[in-house]
């Protein structure tokens, strides 16, 4: 018994005497949010080569590894599809832009006569990041976007539609998928509640808050659902 415990730790000695090691070169740097530290962090893109080693030295090659992304403070490897995820200040002014537009597109389809819709529109700009955002601003901008083609005049219809559909689904596009269900809620009811601070929805609302629901992947249902939600206080 003794000789054959001998032979299987000898066997176990020749097999670590042989592996198979890594070269790594970066291809490029940049900053990403790490799935190990759950931050945001610099990483490195990396390429290598694989060699069988003996004692070390390199012999056979075994093909190409990679990419990778190393994080630079946790040093675990990701697939490329890591950086797919936003930076929390990427996600925070992605947020930011979408909240703006929806606030926009819902007071440009309802007009900006009346104080409590404009003040109403402020005060979500401003909680989703604009701090210094103004009645004055908002409105400001509005007659702007009116003058460019008339792609944003209340109560038109044709060619102004489709394109504030585009600008929606353009601000709302990237984000939706890494927003939870939650989240997606929360910005149709900040919409919602824009367009209801002065009375019942009016159609040209419906039809915005109808298109912010099919961005956020919303399904009607639950579009509805929310729509009538706005109207409870909150």
């Amino acid at each position: 018994m003794q000789p054959a415990r001998g032979s299987r730790g000898s066997r176990g000695r020749k097999l670590r005497l042989c592996s198979v090691h890594t070269s790594w070169h970066t291809v490029g740097d940049g900053e990403f949010f790490c799935p190990g530290c759950g931050g945001d962090r610099n990483y490195r893109r990396r390429t290598g080569r694989r060699r069988l080693t003996l004692l070390g030295v390199p012999l056979l090659p075994r093909g190409a590894a990679g990419p990778v992304i190393e994080c630079a403070g946790c040093h675990e490897h990701f697939g490329p599809e890591a950086l797919d995820q936003p930076t929390t200040a990427r996600f925070s002014a992605m947020l930011r832009d979408a909240v703006h537009t929806v606030a926009l597109a819902v007071l440009a389809a309802g007009g900006t006569a009346s104080p409590s819709v404009v003040r109403t529109a402020v005060g979500a700009v401003r909680a989703a990041g604009y701090e210094d955002c103004t009645p004055d601003s908002l409105t400001g901008l509005i007659d702007a976007l009116a003058a460019d083609t008339g792609r944003f005049v209340a109560g038109t219809e044709g060619p102004c539609g489709a394109a504030l559909a585009i600008e929606l689904h353009e601000a709302l596009d990237p984000l939706t998928p890494h927003l939870a269900g939650v989240g997606r809620e929360s910005i149709l009811l900040q919409g919602a509640r824009i367009a209801l601070a002065d009375g019942a929805y009016i159609p040209a609302e419906r039809e915005v808050l109808t298109t912010v629901g099919e961005a956020l992947r919303l399904c009607p249902d639950d579009t509805a659902r929310l729509m009538d939600e706005a109207r409870a206080p909150f």
